[in-house]
């Protein structure tokens, strides 16, 4: 992975602190989250503490510092979606895969975010699964969603 690290970097000759995000977006793209070793390696690229770029990744939502789950689930919390009863469904969620929003499940097998809005009001409450919306879910629809996801192996 390092030097995947490295040749990301070089596309960025100038060094300078204005390339920060574009680098760290760059390698999350390419490795799916910022690793560790990742954020090392571009504070050392840009002669930057680590902590700094650390801190910098963590005030912007977009980056994620553990890799996706196999399937990524979205619940979308928009007005609609709330109204409707996504927040039962986002409990469901987290007590079927067994973890919270932002964390993936031991298994690798499922990740979970919350989403401000997915767009697609007229579905709510929805959520997306690998880029697949799935609608109108309520509590008890998602347990046969995520077990058809479960049995993809």
């Amino acid at each position: 992975m390092e030097t995947n690290i490295k040749s990301i970097l070089n596309n960025y000759p100038e060094g300078s602190a204005d390339s920060l995000i574009p680098m760290l977006q760059d390698i999350q793209e390419h490795d799916g989250f910022l690793s560790k070793e990742a954020v090392i390696e571009v504070g050392k690229y840009l002669k930057m503490p680590a902590s700094k770029i650390f801190g910098v990744a963590t005030f912007y939502n977009q980056f994620r510092f553990t890799p996706l789950g196999k399937n990524h689930i979205q619940v979308c919390r928009g007005t609609a979606c709330h109204v409707l009863g996504s927040a039962t469904v986002l409990e469901e969620i987290e007590k079927n895969i067994g973890v919270k929003s932002g964390q993936t499940s031991r298994d690798g097998i499922f990740s979970l975010e919350v989403v401000a809005c997915i767009g697609a009001c007229g579905l709510a409450p929805v959520i997306a699964i690998n880029g697949n919306f799935h609608a109108k879910v309520t509590g008890e629809s998602i347990k046969e969603i995520l077990e058809n996801y479960r049995n993809q192996e």
